[in-house]
């Protein structure tokens, strides 16, 4: 049977059970958090008193932090680029649900969705209330990253996606709960809940997704340790990869945003190399039998990849003078 066929075979047999996923890592829209659950409430007669205090708790967070809330924003605020291209997995079929048909993945892709969007809305607000960064200059990064879209080296593979979202997933949790946690320190409790409650949102995904992958590892092992092995070797490219400012190319400003999350320790090489370790060791893949030839080469590979990159990173040093972008105006370091 031709690789592209078993792998359509054991996305049927993983999507039978597509809704006891749903209902373990999704919550129901009327029971879930919404945006406005943390932020002023406009209708309220202490709304601007609440936006006052939200600008003068933003003066205490430097100039990294801004840097590195706006591009995590940004990237959440792309998700119609995500959930396209996880749509045009195959397995797949997004028609159907007039008739109550609906493919399971494109349950799990669309009620997904419909959390990630929140995320984006909440940091977007917030920002905007900060008056701390310059939102038209993030609107057009906004733009930019749904209009470049994101080649991530998956292609239509669902073993590729799925190691991709098991690890970004992971990546954002990270992130997010580091910048909350740099915001309570500063005494801004409400960035910090409503950075902690969104990386709450970004582990559920990340569970829910390596369980996709150990589940497949069931079925065809060895074609999912090569999707790993391939993963890895190409470098799980995080979507700020392709983050850009207004007048640049696709991606330059990624560099830069990088060394800032870096020098804040909000998400570094280490954290990189310690999430490659969490999979390893969840998806136990030194215990697995019956691989091929190739599979047993990339399953030694990925073993011994997290020192080799631990090795790696130790001569690296991060760059100490912050880039100066558009979307923040110079105001110190935290």
């Amino acid at each position: 049977m031709a690789l592209e066929n078993i792998r359509l075979e054991v996305m049927k047999t993983v999507e039978k059970s597509i809704d006891e996923f749903v209902e373990k890592y999704l919550v129901p829209v009327e029971d879930i958090w919404q945006p406005t659950d943390l932020l002023p409430n406009s209708q309220d007669e202490n709304f601007f008193d609440e936006v006052t205090q939200i600008r003068e708790e933003a003066k205490e967070l430097g100039y990294d932090f801004w840097v590195v809330l706006v591009a995590d924003m940004v990237t959440e605020e792309a998700l119609p680029t995500y959930e396209s291209w996880l749509m045009d997995m195959e397995g797949v079929e997004q028609h159907g649900q007039q008739k109550g048909l609906q493919n399971g993945w494109a349950k799990w892709i669309r009620h997904w969705t419909g959390e990630e969007n929140r995320h984006g809305d909440t940091l977007n607000k917030y920002l905007y209330l900060s008056g701390r960064v310059d939102m038209k200059e993030i609107e057009k990064t906004t733009q930019y990253l749904i209009n470049d879209g994101f080649d991530i080296g998956t292609g239509r593979d669902p073993y590729r996606n799925f190691v991709y979202t098991s690890f970004q997933e992971l990546a954002t949790n990270i992130s997010h709960k580091r910048v909350g946690q740099l915001a309570r320190k500063k005494g801004n409790k409400m960035l910090a809940k409503m950075c902690n409650i969104i990386a709450g949102d970004e582990m559920r995904h990340h569970l829910a997704y390596r369980e996709f992958v150990k589940t497949i590892f069931e079925y065809d092992p060895s074609e999912m340790m090569l999707a790993f092995e391939d993963m890895m070797k190409k470098k799980i490219v995080m979507p700020a990869q392709f983050i850009r400012e207004s007048g640049q190319g696709i991606g330059e400003a990624f560099e830069n945003f990088s060394n800032a999350a870096q020098r804040l320790g909000v998400y570094t090489t280490q954290d990189y190399i310690d999430i490659l370790q969490k999979l390893n060791d969840f998806w136990e893949i030194d215990k697995m039998n019956s691989l091929t030839d190739r599979a047993e080469k990339a399953r030694d590979y990925l073993m011994k990849l997290p020192d080799r990159m631990s090795r790696i990173a130790e001569r690296i040093k991060v760059p100490q003078d912050p880039h100066q972008f558009a979307w923040v105006a110079p105001n110190g370091t935290l």
